[in-house]
């Protein structure tokens, strides 16, 4: 099958929506660096990611693992999606790769107008850093569904992977991505969301393992109503560099979207970057959008960036609005609290919990929020936080 292009509009692309999109490799140059969408990015360290091509050696294939499945979600290897049903069109090399490498799709679907009694969780494990392992998963959550779904990721890999996700009309779902990876691993990743009408999805997306991981997340509504609140929660140590970009695509009326990513990094050379994207398209009235990232800095030499970007094509919106805020570990919390009894190591503990709570609570698999916390305070003693 030919590869289905889309050329971009004359001049620069105004934005990502805009860009030139492709399904072989071959179409797109290779990455360099001095790309707006790659300046961010320690190129180096992806391992030949971002020149990777139909010759590069392949890495031991991921792992699947699951218990036992609730009535009405099935679990299985498929054969890569046909084009004419996926949702995503690849807008840069490395998802290009991922898609023609990858022949077999890990497929998780929840059948139309089921409803899941408790979270279902879905384990992908990664057996090998060497070579490049490329990686397809397809969500497809039926008309009037509900449920919560997990794609827990761990172990060691050099990924390259795509997720796509159909929500159809009427449902409802919570769908949790966790990258927990060895801290040999690179990642690079693009979600790709496809919303129905009156639909309404909730994406928490929790990056904590991993040496780099560069994740993307775009969205889009396929209907009228569609209601998307993606939530990111990320710490970064020992000199990570962890990525998230987002691309909020508008192009319906009277849709809905709520972003809000939070995270924390401490250590010499430890890197975080979030660029969130937001176009209303001037088809796009009724919208009402708003994203937020903040950032917690908890020791010198550590760097976090943040680029809140909200580009709008129509006045007839409900509301829209960006925020963005980087800070340092606050003193006078730190102060005020002691000055009432807790000693300093509580106090800091506090405070850090402090900052991870609203995320960490909207997360709806109690085992899950256990884990992260601990997790996130492991790595804070581990670093000298505390």
């Amino acid at each position: 099958m030919p590869a289905t292009t889309t050329a971009p509009a004359a001049g620069p692309a105004k934005t990502k929506a805009q860009a030139l999109r492709s399904y072989d490799v071959a179409d797109f140059a290779t990455i360099t660096g001095r790309e707006e969408e790659w300046r961010f990015t320690p190129l180096k360290r992806m391992r030949g990611l971002p020149t990777a091509d139909g010759a590069a050696p392949d890495g031991p294939p991921l792992a699947v693992e699951h218990g036992d499945l609730p009535a009405g979600l099935t679990v299985s290897m498929v054969d890569r999606p046909d084009r004419t049903r996926g949702v995503l069109v690849p807008f840069d090399r490395i998802s290009a790769y991922a898609y023609g490498r990858a022949e077999r799709a890990l497929r998780v679907a929840l059948a139309a107008e089921a409803v899941l009694a408790e979270p279902a969780t879905v384990r992908v494990v990664g057996k090998g850093a060497e070579g490049i392992t490329a990686g397809h998963t397809l969500i497809e959550v039926g008309r009037f569904a509900q449920g919560i779904l997990v794609l827990d990721q761990s172990g060691s890999t050099t990924l390259a992977d795509n997720v796509e996700v159909v929500v159809g009309d009427g449902a409802q779902v919570t769908l949790v991505t966790v990258a927990d990876w060895e801290p040999d691993t690179v990642q690079a990743q693009h979600v790709r969301i496809r919303t129905g009408r009156d639909a309404k999805v909730s994406h928490f997306q929790v990056s904590l393992g991993g040496d780099l991981v560069r994740q993307y997340v775009s969205v889009e509504y396929a209907g009228r109503g569609g209601d998307v609140e993606l939530y990111g929660l990320y710490f970064a140590d020992g000199g990570q560099h962890l990525e998230h970009r987002l691309l909020v695509d508008h192009g319906v009326p009277d849709c809905r979207s709520y972003v809000n990513y939070r995270g924390g990094l401490q250590g010499d050379g430890t890197r975080t970057v979030w660029v969130g994207d937001v176009l209303i398209q001037a088809q796009a009235t009724g919208t009402d959008t708003y994203e937020v990232n903040r950032n917690l800095v908890l020791s010198d030499g550590a760097r976090a960036v943040s680029v809140p970007n909200l580009e709008i094509e129509t006045g007839e919106v409900i509301g829209a609005g960006h925020a963005s805020a980087t800070a340092r570990f606050d003193d006078e919390q730190l102060f005020y609290l002691m000055s009432r009894g807790v000693d300093a190591e509580t106090a800091r503990r506090l405070v850090v919990r402090g900052f991870f709570a609203e995320l960490l609570s909207r997360i709806p698999v109690p085992d899950l929020q256990d884990r992260l916390e601990t997790a996130i305070e492991a790595r804070l003693a581990k670093g000298g936080a505390f």
